[in-house]
């Protein structure tokens, strides 16, 4: 059996190879006793705020437009169990078991701050689940971004007794995942049930899933591009000039393209300026490294961070507004906006091979003497690919959201932010795959004999779909391709061959994070 050593939550900020790892489920998870220790004292603190009277949001009183309605003692037990069945009301598709994972331990390691008010049997209800691998069905559609509280509260009523959840591979109802993992439903005490609801720990996992795939698919996309480069002879100059004067990452970025393909004898095109598409690929790759990190940092810092209301300061319970995730939105739109660009830059790139010209290249690709419609139709899809990207690039984050009798009138809508990366990331991987079909095609009209990350994309490209010579299907080609270039044999390949570890260092691209052990 392999094993691993635990992961221990002390409320630090998480990064993404521990994330990768929480979400695959391969390494165990406990807690530091100072944090629970501070745990309990924060408990403590707000058990004696409630002893003495006081109202205390969410613990004693209702929530939203329930604000003002105060429980009786005898009541709270009702009302703390009733809270989280009532917030179980996401919608649609199930995210990832990893998603849901994740959010778990990030709920958990901000309970160490002991600012929670919280239960430490909560805390243990968390680590149960995860040890179980008892794992709620979260369905997608449920929260504005201003706390999860649609989606947590699938957890949250799992951890209750109600819901669904997986076991052993198996959807069932909650009771019978809890019992088949031995354990019990939890009875929510007074603060628990908001405390399992109140916070973006879902919408901070997804992100975190969404972007590492978003690097992942940039990474494998700049490797096809270096391949369309190379078959239409682009110039090299520009890329040494970035690593020279651009900014911190064009400078990483242009290194990678001058040293990338200087592996073989660089075809030459013949032309002193190239297009812009071809010449500023540093500039495009470098903005989009950028933001992804920018975004990534956002995520990590959030993964230690309170989003809870009311929170404990001491002996004192403070409304807190921290809740809102404006900063992870914003910087996950900004990458939004930045694949758009990077998608933009691909699509110029197809419409250019495909035009012909450059070294002779015929147009259509159609190869020598050959009696065939060629490459012309499937750029149509290319366009396609791209307009999809585009419109998925619209900010959102600022559209007015007034609920719960206007109390409730700011929201970051980070979880459909993070809904639509994912659907950029999927057409980004099939616009790679077409680019990298193309570049086989060029490759093998020209005789090129390419070298390192070049011949890569070719061999995935020519694994998958011979050459072009009579017109026929390219869909399941092109799908093909993509399966290939998103595998992880693939990736550990190109990581080895042209590491660039700005990015992958920091999001854990080695597919090894996210293998699971052995049972």
């Amino acid at each position: 059996m392999t094993t691993a050593s635990p992961l221990v939550l002390d409320g630090s900020p998480l990064g993404f190879a521990t994330l990768a790892r929480v979400g695959a489920g391969n390494v165990p998870i406990t807690v530091d006793p100072a944090g629970m220790a501070r745990c309990a004292a924060g408990r403590q603190a707000l058990e004696a705020v409630i002893a003495s009277g006081r109202a205390v949001y969410g613990a004693t009183t209702g929530v939203g437009a329930m604000k003002d309605r105060e429980f009786l003692p005898e009541e709270l037990e009702r009302f703390s169990a009733g809270l989280v069945r009532a917030h179980h009301f996401g919608t649609g598709d199930p995210f990832p078991l990893e998603v849901v994972r994740t959010a778990m331990a990030i709920r958990v390691n901000t309970a160490m701050s002991g600012e929670v008010g919280c239960s430490p049997e909560l805390v243990e209800a968390y680590l149960g689940l995860l040890a179980a691998n008892v794992t709620p069905i979260v369905r997608r559609t449920g929260s504005i971004g201003c706390a999860d509280i649609g989606l947590m509260g699938q957890i949250g009523a799992v951890i209750a007794g109600v819901g669904e959840a997986v076991h052993a591979g198996r959807r069932m109802k909650a009771p019978d995942a809890l019992a088949a993992a031995g354990l019990k439903p939890l009875q929510m005490a007074p603060k628990d049930s908001l405390a399992s609801i109140s916070i973006n720990a879902v919408g901070y996992a997804a992100s975190a899933g969404a972007l590492r795939s978003a690097a992942s698919a940039v990474r494998m996309l700049f490797a096809t591009a270096l391949a369309t480069a190379a078959a239409m002879g682009a110039s090299r100059d520009p890329w040494e000039a970035a690593t020279y004067v651009g900014t911190p990452h064009e400078r990483i970025a242009g290194r990678w393209l001058w040293e990338a393909s200087g592996t073989f004898p660089w075809p030459s095109g013949t032309h002193i300026q190239d297009p812009l598409s071809l010449r500023m690929m540093a500039q495009v790759f470098a903005m989009t490294s950028d933001s992804l990190v920018n975004a990534g940092m956002s995520v990590v810092e959030a993964t230690a961070r309170l989003d809870d209301n009311p929170v404990v300061i001491g002996d004192r319970i403070l409304t807190s507004g921290g809740s809102l995730p404006l900063d992870v939105a914003v910087t996950v739109q900004t990458v939004s906006l930045a694949l758009a660009h990077v998608a933009r830059n691909s699509f110029n790139r197809c419409v250019l091979i495909g035009n012909g010209g450059r070294r002779g290249l015929p147009i259509n690709l159609v190869a020598p003497g050959a009696i065939a419609t060629g490459f012309g139709p499937i750029i149509k899809l290319a366009g396609e690919l791209f307009a999809r990207v585009l419109i998925m690039a619209q900010p959102i984050s600022a559209q007015s959201m007034v609920v719960a009798g206007g109390l409730e009138d700011e929201a970051a809508f980070l979880p459909l932010i993070v809904e639509r990366l994912e659907r950029q990331v999927d057409a980004i991987r099939r616009m790679t795959a077409l680019e990298a079909l193309l570049a086989a095609q060029a490759i093998d009209i020209l005789g090129d004999r390419p070298e390192g990350v070049v011949a890569m994309v070719y061999r995935a490209a020519r694994l998958h779909a011979a050459f072009y010579y009579e017109d026929r299907p390219l869909s399941s080609d092109v799908e093909a391709i993509e399966e290939a270039l998103i595998s992880p044999p693939l990736v550990s390949e190109l990581l080895a061959l042209a590491p660039l570890q700005e990015i992958d260092q920091f999001f854990a691209l080695e597919p090894a994070f996210t293998k699971r052990l052995s049972p």
